[in-house]
């Protein structure tokens, strides 16, 4: 019986101490066949160096591309490009981390689950982590299972899906990989791109079982939450007035609203538009909308501050 095929796709910068342990639990993957596809960020130690002599001793097919540092953001959407250009007829594409740990069973649970749905329709898989230290002590599992429809109108706002965990079927990467952002300046991350395009025109499936030990250490490119939640939340309005956030959800919004705005339905073309327009609005019309608006977030306490962030014109 013929095993589905997978294109992991996996940004490396600077990651000599974790690459072997990463590269180590993704050939260990069963019951799926899959080629790895690597960007080197413009790594300056020996992360190169330590992936070429994997490569000499394993079957599995990994294909590396050294390239000029751009960050983890853009790095990504490059492997996306190439991966449209070189790898189509692969059926799944799975981001991947460079210092983290997957379970034997990882791409298997998400091609399980993705494959119980309409083959049709754009899917995406993500899933819960197990929150782990430098040497894999556990922490915590992160996310919590979102407790609202993944939709356009969360993804817009906010993003439930960790980069790390997500597998996108041939549907879903063809909608990504047909209308990259033209400015990814504008874009947030990667992970928030894929969850906005895929619920806005597929359907996204959030895993409450994690299956990757998601490494926190003091080097990290990307990382998760292991603040407390008061610590959380200084952290956030720290940003905040000082000026870090003002904007970013409009702009890719903006972005997001130029690439498909042709293929969306009335209803979310509408939504979109006027959401989009509303930092211009004096403060009434925004009080109004914030108040009435269909976009929402997880959970009271940010969806309380998504209003917030809408009444000030800073969204």
């Amino acid at each position: 019986m013929k095993k589905t095929t997978c294109l992991v796709l996996l940004s490396t910068y600077n990651g000599e101490k974790y690459i072997a342990e990463q590269l180590d639990s993704l050939l260990k993957q069963e019951g799926v066949e899959f080629h790895i596809l690597i960007r080197d960020d413009g790594s300056q130690d020996s992360t190169v160096n330590a992936i070429s002599n994997i490569r000499e001793h394993v079957s599995v097919p990994i294909k590396m591309l050294e390239a000029k540092n751009s960050g983890a953001k853009t790095s990504f959407f490059e492997l996306l490009r190439i991966a449209s250009n070189e790898y189509s007829e692969f059926e799944y594409f799975a981001f991947c981390d460079q210092d983290d740990v997957w379970k034997p069973n990882k791409l298997q649970r998400a091609v399980t689950l993705l494959s119980q749905e309409d083959s049709n329709s754009p899917l995406m898989y993500c899933s819960a982590t197990q929150m782990v230290d430098a040497k894999l002590s556990p922490l915590k599992v992160w996310p919590s299972p979102p407790r609202k429809k993944l939709t356009m109108y969360n993804a817009l706002v906010e993003n439930v899906a960790v980069g790390c965990t997500t597998v996108l079927n041939k549907k879903a990467f063809d909608l990504i990989a047909s209308s990259l952002p033209s400015n990814t300046d504008k874009v947030i991350m990667h992970d928030w791109w894929a969850y906005l395009c895929v619920s806005t025109f597929g359907k996204v499936i959030f895993d409450e079982e994690p299956f990757i030990l998601y490494r926190q250490h003091l080097s990290n490119v990307l990382g998760g939450q292991t603040d407390n939640w008061i610590t959380k939340w200084k952290k956030r309005f720290r940003r905040y007035f000082q000026g870090q956030n003002h904007y970013i959800i409009s702009n890719q919004a903006k972005e997001f609203f130029y690439n498909f705005h042709n293929q969306l339905d009335e209803d979310k073309r509408i939504n979109l538009q006027n959401f989009i327009q509303m930092n211009a609005k004096h403060r009434l019309a925004r009080l109004i909308y914030a108040i009435h608006t269909p976009f929402f977030r997880q959970t009271t306490a940010d969806d309380y501050i998504l209003k917030l962030i809408i009444y000030t014109g800073k969204i």
